[in-house]
């Protein structure tokens, strides 16, 4: 069940959870983020070649990427057996910034979104059927977990714009992580 956690930035002992689709829509709105549920054409087969799973998805793809003016998508996978889990968990586990938006539609798998913005940390398990658009600018960082099992859709107006860009606050040590 996809969860929101909002905590005031200086208390990560005192997160208020939401469970409720529409809250969770709301409150993310309200700092500029955009969270959906979405479902699939077709169904998805784990391991389904990324050709397969755009398919599935389609219509939402080409409405977003119409409404937003995203140039490409692409899918990507990660796995528990992956080699650089690890570092590549620690990477994204430390606050930064993009210079373009960072969306993403979990097809499979989970991952947690974190979000810095107005004095909150609004802390998004994403799962499968959730999209999750981070507009460019806003501090955040991502957790994967220890043993990493997603397949994301990514959206992007640049490519190049998705290179994180580390604030070196160490805000995201003091918040809860997932196993």
């Amino acid at each position: 069940m996809s969860t929101l956690t909002i905590y005031p930035e200086h208390a990560p002992a005192a997160g208020r959870e939401l469970n409720d689709v529409a809250e969770i829509q709301r409150e993310l709105a309200a700092i500029g983020v955009r969270f959906e549920r979405w479902n699939a054409q077709a169904p998805v087969a784990p391991g389904a070649p990324q050709d397969e799973v755009l398919a599935a998805y389609q219509p939402q793809i080409d409405r977003l990427m119409a409404e937003r003016g995203y140039k490409t998508v692409d899918v990507v996978s990660l796995d528990a057996a992956h080699p650089d889990r690890e570092t590549l968990r620690r990477k994204f586990l430390a606050e930064h910034t993009h210079a373009d938006d960072e969306v993403r539609f979990f097809v499979a798998g989970s991952g947690l979104f974190v979000l810095h913005a107005e004095g909150r940390v609004y802390a998004a398990l994403c799962e499968t059927n959730d999209l999750i658009s981070v507009p460019a600018g806003i501090r955040h960082w991502f957790d994967m977990g220890s043993a990493p099992a997603f397949t994301c859709i990514r959206l992007f107006n640049d490519p190049a714009g998705w290179v994180a860009q580390f604030t070196g606050d160490d805000i995201a040590g003091r918040f809860p992580v997932l196993p």
